[in-house]
């Protein structure tokens, strides 16, 4: 039996469920024309940006990313352009001391937030796209250590996506105290997920494209990703935040146009 090996690290466990069930769904969808495979998945962290973008030389047939991940810019990959989860990731909430909370209540433009600082833990994709829109950014620290830095001051908020923000906000920031989601905010930029996939191996490239137009057509993608996110907008209450859009100029051409559908 062939093995696909997976690399699953460097993300929350919110994420990790959600794309592991999704790339499953596309092997299953096309055991039928290429066999069934065994999928072993390493959810191993890199804190290293140089180790995450050497993971296909180490042994990695496939991983989920942001579309134009710069440090994969200079590596060979095969990217499969289909968005995977309505460009969730690219709406955040905030995590904010709960004494700066009537501050963040006040913010109304872009141009109040620049003047605070985000915290971003070092490796993540979206440092750059906040650097580039004028965001002062400090990039410190892992997922683990964010809270405690973010507690002590060393930056004023962070920004997580909904699709992971309560399940890290419980688990990290609650045991912390003194962290709130803030209430009325929402940043929003195009930042969809795709899977990326070893050059070395074109066939599996084409079987998970197969595959998820497959699951698009049989109402499997839709069907998973209500189960792991459906409810999101109405418990998170982001159809009546106050939305401050960023631009990504990391997208690739292929994928420029990209908006996400979630709030559709």
């Amino acid at each position: 039996m062939q093995h696909v090996y997976f690399w699953n690290g460097n993300k929350s466990p919110a994420r990790q469920s959600y794309e592991i069930a999704l790339l499953q769904a596309c092997l299953k969808a096309t055991n039928a024309e290429y066999s069934s495979v065994n999928l072993r998945i390493d959810d191993t962290d890199y804190p290293n940006a140089d180790d995450e973008a050497n993971i296909f030389a180490n042994g990695a047939d496939v991983l989920v990313t942001v579309a134009g991940n710069v440090k994969f810019q200079n590596k060979q990959k095969i990217v499969i352009s289909q968005p995977l989860t309505k460009g969730l990731l690219g709406y955040r909430l905030l995590l904010v001391r709960d004494q700066s909370l009537s501050q963040f209540s006040q913010i109304k433009q872009p141009q109040q937030l620049q003047q605070l600082s985000i915290g971003i833990p070092e490796t993540w994709a979206d440092a750059e796209l906040f650097r580039h829109n004028q965001y002062k950014v400090i990039e410190q620290g892992t997922l683990d250590d964010l809270f405690l830095l973010l507690k002590n001051g060393t930056f004023d908020y962070v920004a997580l996506g909904v699709n992971e923000i309560e399940e890290i906000f419980k688990h990290r920031a609650v045991p912390i105290g003194g962290i709130s989601i803030e209430p009325s905010l929402m940043l929003y930029y195009p930042f969809p997920l795709v899977f990326y996939v070893n050059p070395c191996h074109p066939v599996l490239a084409q079987r998970i494209e197969k595959g998820l137009k497959l699951i698009a057509i049989n109402g499997e993608h839709e069907t998973l990703f209500s189960h792991y996110h459906g409810d999101v907008a109405q418990r998170l209450n982001l159809r009546n935040r106050h939305t401050l859009s960023l631009t990504n100029p990391m997208l690739p051409p292929d994928i420029a146009g990209f908006s996400g559908s979630l709030l559709n």
